[in-house]
């Protein structure tokens, strides 16, 4: 007994990296193993088999969980961050376990272990991606590899034949799917509703959500729990990513992204689980299902609904309490995790002010400024597009969309969820077909515009545009420099401001052009809508998706590709820097 015991604080104490490499290919194989028996499967006994195979898989996770977490604690003598994680997996897997010995028990259904089992290997692959700064990759770079990697996983999921109920996916199919899920546009080839079953639609959920936030920044969440920490190389690494300047603040940045995003959606699913009727669900689980299915789609501006129809469904049409709850989630998460971290600071300073001033009875410090001014910039920014995108709608529809709705408040809603789902979210309310022309040009250039840097919104974003119209009027006044908010913008973010737009510009018209050449029999107008849609990652469609040419598809699909990245990142990428020079060449003026 004492040689074994002998044997395994060895193993744990100076084996860890052996010990890791075992259980991540080991949950890797139980994980596959899932994924064949839900997706692939379709033979009653077969699967009978398989779900055995995947409960064993499931237990034998547990014994090596618990075997290297205890081992750990008591060959370190104390207790760290990825032992407390370990400690809440072994938890996990108790309770599951505990629930299986009685067949009624909530717990008890295949798709905890399921469950059990993806969070396993998720854990293990967030500890092994800490490890990709050995490679010495660039870490922009590896962003877009990590968007490759996710776009190819997602396919191969969405080819398995119980992903669709009517007919399954070719491979170009699968893949603009898969596209579109991870770069969080929502242009579909087929109905998700009514083809897809319910493990095809959570694995577009997953997509989405992964997609939102990047699949380097949940990998870069867990490996922070799952490993104990990070390594100097790795907070260079995801602070290159999540384009944070200050070291220290990496760990902090990270957590704050994922707190404020589950947050939110947790918050915006219950809010849309009120606001559903349950008249139109079969179980409490599937209406469950259903609001967090759109509260992960709206907030990482996605558009995709599990609805036939969209949220033009009849059911849901005049159900303008959904839309309110719908169109506020997909708001705040076009503001930018910034901004919304912001709201939440301000909202804490005077929930401590209150506390001091009414409870304890003392003063209360005020900090000079409770927002920044990229927040009160991007705020006024989305402001002034709000109002000015609402009362179009509300103006130009009239005769049109407009006349389903049987009250003025049905309008606004309608105007307001329209006007803004066309930025970057994608959903709507209404038949795009019956849009007035002046409508149509208005939604395009919504969506050319975007969201707020910093957020799940795509488009040139917001503050882009307003930095270039702010140049032009600095340039009519004489100005050498924009001035807002007694602050001085940098030249360099004008610069930027202005390539990206260019960019923008050439990229649509080169994928509009390549369109034009592989769907000749398409309209110029239903072509050009929806190359802006891919690009500006919105989503919205004259209804000619489907029935784009493979090529067409594969164009549309690295068009969203390029629109979610970003051209400028991809050139930054792939350009290779320059060295400073010591020197500086006088300088010229260009005739205009």
């Amino acid at each position: 007994m004492e040689a074994v015991i002998s044997f395994f604080r060895i193993l744990f104490k100076y084996r860890t990296k052996l010990v890791d490499q075992i259980m991540f290919y080991l949950s890797m194989i139980c994980a596959l193993a899932v994924v064949v028996h839900i997706g692939y499967i379709t033979d009653k006994e077969v699967a009978e088999i398989s779900e055995r195979i995947v409960i064993g898989a499931f237990y034998l996770l547990f014994v090596i969980e618990g075997l290297r977490t205890v081992a750990g604690i008591l060959t370190q003598r104390k207790v760290n961050v990825a032992h407390i994680s370990g400690l809440v997996l072994i938890g996990y897997f108790v309770v599951i376990g505990l629930s299986r010995l009685s067949a009624d028990a909530y717990f008890s259904k295949a798709e905890w272990i399921y469950l059990g089992i993806a969070i396993v290997f998720f854990s293990e692959l967030s500890r092994n991606s800490l490890f990709f700064d050995n490679f010495y990759f660039n870490p922009t770079i590896l962003f877009v590899i990590s968007f490759i990697a996710l776009i190819l996983l997602g396919t191969l999921l969405l080819m398995l034949p119980r992903t669709t109920l009517v007919a399954p996916l070719s491979f170009v199919d699968a893949l603009f799917m898969a596209t579109s899920a991870v770069c969080i546009t929502g242009l579909t080839v087929t109905d998700i509703s009514t083809n897809f079953s319910v493990f095809g639609q959570a694995v577009i959920m997953i997509l989405v959500q992964l997609g939102g936030l990047g699949i380097m920044t949940f990998t870069g969440f867990f490996g922070y729990f799952f490993s104990g920490g990070f390594s100097y190389k790795n907070q260079l690494m995801f602070g290159e990513i999540l384009g944070e300047n200050k070291l220290n603040s990496v760990i902090s940045t990270l957590l704050t992204v994922i707190f404020i995003t589950l947050f939110f959606e947790m918050i915006g699913g219950v809010f849309i689980f009120l606001s559903l009727e349950a008249a139109h669900f079969d179980s409490v689980a599937d209406r469950a299902f259903f609001a967090a299915f759109h509260a992960i789609s709206s907030f990482c501006n996605s558009g995709f609904s599990i609805l036939q129809d969209g949220i033009q469904h009849e059911a849901y049409r005049f159900n303008y309490a959904f839309q309110l709850c719908v169109a506020g989630i997909f708001v705040l998460g076009g503001l930018g995790f910034g901004t919304v971290y912001n709201f939440y600071t301000f909202l804490k300073q005077k929930a401590k002010w209150i506390v001091y001033e009414f409870i304890l009875r003392r003063r209360y410090v005020h900090h000079p400024r409770s927002f920044t001014f990229n927040t009160r910039f991007i705020l006024l920014c989305n402001a002034v597009v709000i109002i000015l995108a609402t009362g179009s709608y509300f103006l130009l529809e009239q005769r049109h969309t407009l006349t389903k709705d049987s009250s003025i408040f049905g309008e606004w809603v309608t105007s307001f969820f329209m006007a803004n789902s066309s930025r970057s979210a994608g959903f709507n309310s209404v038949d795009m077909g019956f849009l007035a022309s002046p409508t149509l040009i208005m939604v395009v250039t919504l969506m050319w515009i975007g969201a707020s840097p910093g957020s799940t919104g795509g488009g040139v974003k917001v503050t882009t545009v307003a930095l270039a119209i702010l140049n032009i009027f600095a340039l009519a006044r004489g100005k050498e420099s924009i001035e807002i908010f007694r602050r001085r913008i940098a030249a360099e973010s004008v610069n930027k401001a202005f390539a990206i737009i260019l960019l923008s510009v050439i990229t649509i018209t080169f994928s509009f052009v390549l369109l034009n050449f592989a769907d000749p029999d398409k309209q110029m107008k239903d072509l050009l809508f929806e190359t802006v849609s891919a690009y500006t990652t919105c989503g919205l469609s004259l209804g000619v998706t489907p029935s784009l040419s493979s090529t067409g598809k594969m164009i549309i699909a690295c068009t969203m590709f390029v629109g979610r990245v970003g051209t400028l990142t991809l050139l930054v990428a792939f350009i290779k820097n320059t060295r400073n020079k010591s020197y500086i060449y006088p300088t010229e003026k260009i005739l205009f």
